[in-house]
């Protein structure tokens, strides 16, 4: 049987459908490309945002019209919230976002009566964690694994607490047992992800001796030389004891992205967010003190109800002072369900957009400076994948942001340094017209990631989830580019 799987949305939910494509693929069925015909379609659903669910429409209904006879089977956190809207389109198979192998059984039975069927939970009434395969297809250079599922902040625009349910944490004995399986399925990067990941263990110890700091001690231990990047994190989980049992880990990859959300006390505190802008630069300047060079990134929401002028200046003042790598930009969505849609002080599409376009500025400034930093360094780039192997609007995922319930504020990246599709244009200098890099003539052009989560371009021959060393030469794209130096 043909199949097709349709990922909206966070990491969290890529992760779950590299869990399913598994399942798939030991039960015998074929997974097929874009345009391609098929029996059965699942839609991995993600509701952050009211356009995130008028993506999700949008992308049902493609399906039925590619396929009409192929069975629609849908989960995730739409069909979790607002499952009489997915049923109002037709599927043949509801669930939320729980229970992925049952939800699969489901959509396989459909295939072979017709009969449609739902299954849906409380999401709020969860309290166990869903144990999946780690890892995902042999083409892939890195393997996510999930830690966390939840979330328990209940701010003021997000909907997720309401989609995911409580905090529920991975058992630390799974966690490593994962860890090393993914290892020896010769991974060269592991990324840990979650929907909250600085909650990890508040489920499981009460005493509060095993956290996030703790696990990941013992994941950077367990995974030998394969490289270890952390999902979003909640800027009160860094501190000295964070620091001090991971900075002596040379797998740990120094590219660390806290959840910001506006640079104005005022506003993080109408978005119910638990710290304000001197405790997050607190987090900032720890981590710039104790980890040399690494990159900070984060997340930005602008036109959040009532934000004022001076409000906007505020935040942007304050990503200068933070001096971020890269930045997600989003302007304000509204969500209904949430308290943020009823605030007073709705601010209309054209000051969202504004405001939205000159902080994309400010972190594309920020950005290049954190390039340019990088020229004349050797960096261990992990290749995954020739420069012009998914022209733009061809991967087959529709989203690729971070897997957290802070991220879910918006939907798409609209920043600089973000991690691009790369160009299928020749390489060449930022600074002239020269070719870069110093391959051999019938080299391709090769791209992947240096620790810091920049994007490098370098050309070379087969270098698929090799981690080579690189000397950075210019600036180039959305990233840099270099020469390996074997």
């Amino acid at each position: 049987m043909n199949y097709t799987i349709i990922t909206m949305g966070c990491k969290v939910n890529q992760y779950e459908s590299q869990a399913m494509e598994q399942w798939m693929a030991e039960r015998g069925h074929t997974e097929v490309g874009p345009g391609e015909a098929f029996d059965l379609a699942i839609v991995n659903t993600c509701t952050v945002t009211a356009v995130a669910d008028k993506k999700n429409r949008n992308v049902i209904r493609r399906l039925r019209k590619q396929c009409p006879q192929a069975v629609l089977a849908v989960c995730g956190c739409y069909s979790q919230v607002k499952p009489e809207d997915v049923r109002a389109l037709g599927v043949d198979v509801i669930s939320g976002s729980a229970g992925r192998e049952a939800f699969l059984e489901l959509a396989l039975a459909a295939v072979t009566d017709r009969q449609k069927r739902e299954s849906l939970d409380e999401a709020l009434r969860r309290r166990e964690f869903e144990i999946l395969p780690p890892g995902g297809l042999a083409a892939r250079t890195r393997a996510m694994l999930k830690i966390q599922d939840g979330c328990s902040n209940f701010c003021s625009y997000c909907i997720i607490p309401f989609a995911r349910g409580p905090v529920r944490s991975l058992p630390l004995e799974e966690a490593l047992a994962q860890v090393e399986e993914l290892v020896e399925a010769g991974y060269r990067e592991i990324v840990v992800t979650g929907i909250e990941i600085a909650s990890w263990g508040v489920d499981l110890d009460k005493t509060g001796a095993l956290r996030l700091p703790q696990l990941l001690d013992e994941v950077c231990r367990a995974a030998g030389e394969v490289r270890i990047r952390l999902g979003s994190l909640e800027p009160r989980i860094i501190d000295e004891t964070f620091c001090a049992l991971l900075e002596g880990h040379k797998n740990l990859c120094p590219h660390f992205h806290l959840s910001m959300q506006s640079g104005s006390d005022t506003v993080l505190a109408r978005m119910h967010r638990r710290y304000d802008t001197a405790r997050y630069y607190e987090s900032v300047a720890l981590l710039k003190a104790r980890f040399p060079g690494c990159a900070v990134t984060t997340d930005m929401i602008v036109g959040f109800p009532g934000e004022t002028e001076a409000e906007f200046a505020e935040s942007l003042a304050f990503i200068r002072k933070c001096g971020f790598a890269s930045m997600h930009i989003f302007p304000y969505s509204r969500r209904p369900g949430t308290p943020a849609d009823k605030l007073p002080g709705q601010l209309g599409n054209a000051v969202k957009e504004a405001r939205s376009a000159a902080a994309i500025a400010v972190a594309a400034e920020m950005n290049r400076g954190c390039r340019e930093a990088m020229i004349g360094t050797l960096q261990a780039v992990l290749f995954e994948e020739e420069a012009n192997a998914f022209p733009l609007g061809e991967r087959w995922s529709a989203g690729q942001d971070e897997g957290s319930s802070d991220e879910a504020s918006g939907l798409r990246h609209q920043a600089s340094g973000d991690e691009g599709t790369a160009p299928s244009t020749p390489l060449r200098s930022a600074q002239d017209d020269r070719p870069v890099g110093g391959g051999a003539p019938d080299a391709r052009l090769w791209t992947g990631h240096a620790p810091n989560s920049i994007r490098v371009y370098a050309p070379g021959a087969d270098l698929h989830n090799r981690v080579l060393p690189v000397r950075i030469t210019a600036l180039y794209e959305d990233g840099v580019a270099g020469r390996i130096e074997y």
